[in-house]
């Protein structure tokens, strides 16, 4: 049982679904407890009308507890800039070298704030990112696939959440390369393949 948690970012109209199988997987097969980490200590309702309590805040974020950062995609991010107490919290754990993780919109938010920068990523689309953020100048690092992880950093597409979950099931160590592999695929496909009904 690893002693490290998953941290996944809850804010009003978080996009639910987007790390919903990572954190699955990534609590049954890795054995990883999660912490809900809110702005606030108050409840958060979900864009899908999710009420989730937070069991911690950004400022409780204890760098040595977290074996990733999650943070789901929402509206929030296009038209709200990143607060400064997330964005330094962000920065610490990336500086020590801590996986952070984005899907969907909020890969406009980590772009924001420099953590794309030099390393390949995706998102919703190369222009998508450039109408987002204004003096976006990674053009040349970015992937035209549904997710993406380069030096600890995860990126993923909105409609990437199976590859997204698969590259932290990686980036974890998480599963076996095969099994990664086969869970994606069963994802993908909607079928059952070689002994996974067993």
């Amino acid at each position: 049982m690893p002693h490290k948690a998953i941290y996944l970012l809850v804010v009003d109209g978080f996009a639910d679904w987007e790390p919903a199988h990572a954190v699955a997987e990534l609590r049954r097969h890795g054995g990883y407890r999660v912490e809900t980490v809110g702005l606030t200590n108050d409840l958060v309702v979900s864009m899908g009308g999710l009420r989730v309590t937070p069991s911690r805040t950004v400022s409780e974020i204890e760098p040595n507890d977290v074996a990733a950062f999650i943070l789901p995609g929402g509206d929030r991010w296009e038209s709200k800039p990143m607060e400064v107490e997330l964005q330094s919290a962000l920065k610490r754990l990336d500086a020590r070298k801590v996986p952070i993780a984005a899907i969907c919109a909020a890969t406009v938010a980590i772009a924001r704030i420099g953590l794309l920068r030099g390393r390949q990523h995706t998102s919703n689309g190369l222009k998508y990112l450039q109408s987002q953020v204004p003096g976006y100048d990674e053009a040349q690092n970015y992937v035209e696939a549904p997710a993406v992880r380069d030096r600890g950093l995860i990126t993923a597409s909105g409609l990437g959440d199976v590859e997204f979950a698969r590259e932290l099931f990686e980036e974890l160590n998480v599963l076996s390369a095969s099994d990664r592999a086969l869970w994606a695929n069963m994802f993908r496909t909607a079928q059952w393949l070689n002994n996974a009904e067993a």
